[in-house]
């Protein structure tokens, strides 16, 4: 019975990662569009001073927001399914954390400093790219004991 609860608990944390993940997939699907075909118009609206430099500034910055957080959605995506099928599901979901925050702090932050122009923002990008690293690294290191599969 405990076993069944577990089973089915690890179950659901795994598929609540693959949610997230696609969630967040679909997110950056749609900033990314927004970014190729409306920021530049709303940007140069909300910025009327600023010169063409800062506005490609500012694109760039939100594309490499979106590419950012399209990647670790699909790393969610892995990790949750990962915890559906092996013995290491506790580091696998501190690596999902990780990634989440990450995710948040990085892409999260960048959107808000092409928007709404607070350099505080920018200072916590790096956070957010430490927490993405070390998202990575715990992935490794729980790989290294995933021979166990469950069946």
């Amino acid at each position: 019975m405990l076993a069944a609860r577990v089973k089915g608990t690890t179950n659901l944390n795994g598929r609540i990662w693959i949610f997230i993940g696609s969630v967040s997939a679909a997110l950056a699907v749609g900033m990314g569009a927004w970014g190729a075909h409306g920021l530049e118009l709303l940007l140069t609206k909300r910025f009327p001073e600023n010169d063409v430099e800062d506005l490609a500034k500012r694109l760039a910055n939100w594309k490499t927001g979106t590419e950012y957080q399209m990647a670790h959605s699909l790393g969610l995506i892995l990790i949750g399914t990962l915890i559906g099928i092996t013995q290491r599901r506790r580091s696998l979901s501190i690596a999902a954390g990780l990634m989440l925050m990450g995710t948040v702090f990085f892409s999260g932050m960048l959107y808000g400093w092409v928007l709404l122009d607070e350099k505080w923002m920018v200072h916590v990008v790096p956070v957010g790219g430490l927490s993405l690293i070390t998202a990575w690294v715990v992935l490794a290191v729980a790989a290294l004991g995933l021979g166990s599969v469950q069946k």
